[in-house]
């Protein structure tokens, strides 16, 4: 369902905006436009399953993001480059060219994983 290609257009990265304190810069990946059997989704429906995602690619990380060893006492639970669940509808969102990204906080990220394709809200 996801496109898995990474953000590598580097005027688009220097135009992103710099996370500041505790949140996450993240990258909502594409929709591919057709369900896993095949089926092409209209834009209307495309368009909501990217608001409604829980899939994201972290771009960047604030400074204090991770920082407080009680709250994270194993560390961080996501770093650069990773891809990860989070709830639906987090964040702060906004487009530049076109993609959505989201600015969300460190406690926010409930899972990372390898490989987002096949993932869906239930």
């Amino acid at each position: 369902m996801y496109a898995t290609d990474k953000i590598d257009d580097e005027q688009l990265l220097a135009k992103l905006p710099e996370p500041k304190g505790y949140k996450l810069l993240i990258a909502i990946p594409e929709l591919e436009g057709k369900t896993d059997g095949g089926v092409y989704m209209p834009d209307a429906l495309t368009k909501m399953e990217e608001t409604a995602t829980i899939i994201g690619y972290v771009i960047s990380i604030g400074t204090g993001a991770y920082t407080d060893k009680k709250r994270f006492p194993d560390g961080p639970w996501c770093e650069k480059g990773d891809f990860i669940i989070f709830r639906s509808y987090s964040g702060t969102r906004f487009k530049l060219h076109n993609r959505e990204f989201r600015i969300i906080n460190d406690d926010t990220v409930e899972a990372v994983v390898e490989d987002p394709r096949g993932y869906s809200r239930a």
